[in-house]
C-alpha cells in the first residue's frame, strides 16, 4: 500500500529532526514553529504559518482555528512542546483534518524525546456522512 504524500512527509520529518537536533528541548511551541518553517522553506517546501481554517456545523460557520503549519497545501502540521504526545493532541489533529480538504496530518512533539505521529483522514467519507 502506498503512503499518501510520502515524499513530502519525509522532507518534513528531516526538517523536524534538524530543528530538534539544533535547538533541543525546552523552548515554546512558537519558537519551534518559526524554526521549522525556516527549515522547510530551505528544503524547498511551500509553507504557510498560522493559516485560519473555518469550521462549520451543519453548513453554519461556528468558528475557526489556526493551523501551526500547512505544507504544500496537502499536510497539516500540529506542533507540541509537551512531555509526550497525548490522545487529545491526536484528536485535535484529526478534527483539523475533518475541517479541511487536507487528508494527512503530522503531530510533531519537541519534548524531551522528539516524537511524531502521522494521521490520515479520508475527507470524502466524512463529507458524505456530514450532509
Amino acid at each position: 500500500m502506498e503512503v499518501l504524500h510520502k515524499d513530502v512527509t519525509e522532507k518534513i520529518l528531516k526538517g523536524f529532526y534538524a530543528v530538534y537536533n539544533n535547538l533541543g528541548y525546552g523552548f515554546l511551541e512558537k519558537v519551534y514553529e518559526r524554526a521549522l518553517y525556516l527549515e522547510l522553506i530551505e528544503l524547498g517546501l511551500k509553507c504557510e504559518r498560522q493559516k485560519a481554517i473555518d469550521v462549520y456545523y451543519k453548513e453554519n460557520f461556528v468558528g475557526n482555528y489556526f493551523a501551526d503549519l500547512i505544507v504544500e497545501d496537502i499536510i497539516i502540521l500540529e506542533l507540541k512542546a509537551a512531555e509526550g504526545i497525548a490522545e487529545e493532541h491526536e484528536f485535535q489533529l484529526i478534527n483539523y483534518l475533518k475541517a479541511t480538504d487536507i487528508e494527512v496530518g503530522l503531530l510533531l512533539n519537541f519534548g524531551k524525546i522528539p516524537q511524531f505521529k502521522r494521521k490520515v483522514f479520508t475527507n470524502n467519507s466524512y463529507r458524505i456522512a456530514r450532509k
